[in-house]
């Protein structure tokens, strides 16, 4: 018998898999059958962990910090168009994996859509370059939780790592007791993510029509003077385009500002392994993201265009992690309201906190998912009695010591080096999940599946919408960092660690195929029957449980208990 590593590299033996297989490698059973012990995940996960984890999985300092630097780039409307374009790339993305997850989700994540709909050899190419940026992603943000309290307690006073340890030991502790213990956590962390962002837009609104107290009427005073697109300027490399072709220039050296901003928006599909009902979740939480662009993100970016010059010498001299960086604050003294910056800095340690506790969690299950598929050792495959890979929680605990490093500064400098190499990893991967829901919908095409009837849950604008979204991811990637080229000196080690990322996916995803003479799958021969017939019965299983819960309740005089609560307030989103 072949081992899992062969039938994930045989495309023949690929179409040939049978439940057994699948209940190997996901927590998801034949009502008749059972779970090999000690491999599989736990359905711990309800539609409203996942729709908040969807919800909040982006909202962090990408957005309260990262938008400074933007801004003082390009100016409002440059950065206004910018976080439209990538949101709407992201908006596709999102819809394509949740087309493709809603019809069988997959326990190997992007790995084992990849096997299944387009070539192994981009299984482990995707798989490899996406656990590579969730290994070092965790301690950037221990860093980055350490710098926040430094805005209270300085480096001097208490080693920031101390701070480290604090973060690590937390996050650690919550990954180990559990899926269900993570989703409460993260569905908490996420309401508070929600509420602080709605606030923020909320004041920047009154700030810009004079609500402040210091009551100036700001409106799009800055849009007209310094300007809505600004000329490119760089002191360091001595480089200034001016006219239309340098706020060109400005307009697409942010492009990448907000591609960071968005980056893990995509961490909620890991989380449909361990989904509860992912016919009915998983479309729900894809819905919310359209909401969270447009509301979050550009409504946010628009008042803040509004409230903070790109001139504003606090904006000018700002840098770091803490709340001084962030131009929400910069609004905020501007108008003189004393006290809420330090409120809102300790909202960004816990954005930060989450954001670390989410990606330990991402980086566990993506080391499962390449063990489940056969690409990395299967003892990665493990999991204790709540269904935790606490091999995986393992390894990322390790990598997250590299955090340490940053106790001493020259030891920073090379760790953001670290940063700038997995940077380019969140664009590969939708770039990769792109390819797959292309080469799906042509399968669904060749084998007479009809989207419009058949499936639980349809990407909209298609087919063109995901063709124009692989062709801007592509874009992006090609254009990262190119203002390297603008002037003198030459930054090399920017440039170097800013495109290393691209010629290892290249290079892991064509030895792969030459080694393995993999082939990309046909339309007509691609898998679309082996596990549906499982998640189906499952589907109906836990919807007639629901439905009878909904039925004892109704049959107890409709209690207004927590359950009822929820239904009314929050279930017509959630």
């Amino acid at each position: 018998m072949k081992d899992d590593h062969e039938k994930n590299i045989d495309s023949n033996s690929l179409l040939s898999r049978h439940t057994e297989d699948y209940n190997l490698t996901i927590s998801r059973s034949n009502p008749s059958g059972q779970v090999a012990s000690g491999h599989e995940l736990k359905k711990g996960l309800h539609a409203r962990h996942v729709s908040m984890i969807a919800l909040g999985g982006a909202l962090g300092t990408g957005l309260l910090i990262g938008t400074g630097s933007a801004l003082k780039v390009a100016g409002p409307g440059a950065i206004l168009l910018a976080y439209g374009v990538v949101g709407f790339v992201v908006f596709m993305v999102m819809s394509a994996l949740g087309e493709v997850a809603t019809f069988v989700p997959l326990a190997d994540g992007f790995t084992g859509y990849s096997n299944r709909y387009v070539d192994p050899a981009l299984g482990f190419a995707c798989g490899y370059v996406y656990l590579f940026k969730y290994l070092i992603i965790p301690a950037n943000q221990l860093v980055a939780g350490s710098l926040t309290v430094q805005y209270w307690v300085s480096a001097d006073r208490l080693n920031p790592g101390v701070w480290i340890t604090i973060f690590l030991i937390v996050i650690l502790a919550i990954n180990i007791l559990g899926v269900r213990f993570f989703g409460e956590i993260e569905f908490w962390l996420s309401v508070l993510k929600v509420i602080t962002c709605l606030g923020l837009i909320i004041l920047l609104w009154v700030i810009a029509l004079g609500g402040g107290p210091s009551h100036d009427r700001i409106g799009f005073r800055f849009w007209k003077e310094p300007g809505a697109f600004l000329i490119y300027r760089n002191s360091a490399q001595n480089v200034v385009i001016e006219g239309s072709l340098g706020r060109f220039v400005s307009f697409v050296s942010v492009l990448v500002n907000a591609v960071f901003a968005f980056l893990g928006t995509e961490l909620c599909g890991i989380t449909f392994a361990e989904c509860r009902r992912p016919r009915m979740a998983i479309p729900k939480a894809i819905r919310l993201t359209f909401y969270r662009i447009v509301v979050f993100y550009l409504l946010s970016i628009f008042f803040l265009g509004m409230c903070v010059s790109p001139e504003d010498p606090l904006l000018l001299t700002a840098s770091g992690s803490t709340a001084s960086a962030s131009p929400f604050v910069i609004a905020i003294k501007n108008a003189h309201i004393s006290g809420l910056d330090h409120v809102i800095n300790g909202c960004i340690m816990l954005f930060v906190l989450s954001a670390a506790n989410s990606d330990m969690y991402i980086c566990s299950r993506t080391v499962y998912g390449l063990a489940v598929a056969g690409y990395a050792p299967k003892f990665f495959s493990k999991t204790n009695r709540m269904g935790v890979p606490y091999y995986g929680v393992g390894l990322s605990f390790l990598f997250c010591l590299l955090a340490y490093m940053t106790v001493q500064d020259s030891a920073s400098e090379v760790f953001q080096y670290f940063v700038n190499v997995v940077s380019l990893c969140g664009l590969l991967a939708w770039t990769s999940l792109l390819i797959i829901h292309i080469r799906f919908m042509s399968a669904c095409k060749a084998q007479g599946v009809d989207r419009q009837r058949d499936l639980n849950y349809r990407s909209p604008l298609q087919p063109y919408g995901s063709w124009l979204a692989l062709v801007m991811c592509v874009l992006i990637i090609l254009i990262k960092n190119f203002t390297v080229f603008l002037g003198h000196p030459f930054p090399y080690k920017t440039f170097i660690t800013g495109y290393v990322v691209l010629p290892v996916f290249l290079l892991f995803y064509g030895g792969f195929k030459l080694f393995y003479r993999t082939k990309l799958i046909n339309s007509d021969e691609v898998d679309l029957a082996t596990y549906k017939d499982v998640v189906d019965a499952e589907e109906e299983s836990w919807a007639a449980e629901d439905e009878e819960a909904e039925a004892l309740r109704q049959a107890n005089g409709n209690p207004k208990n927590w359950s009822w609560f929820y239904n009314k307030i929050f279930g017509w989103i959630f």
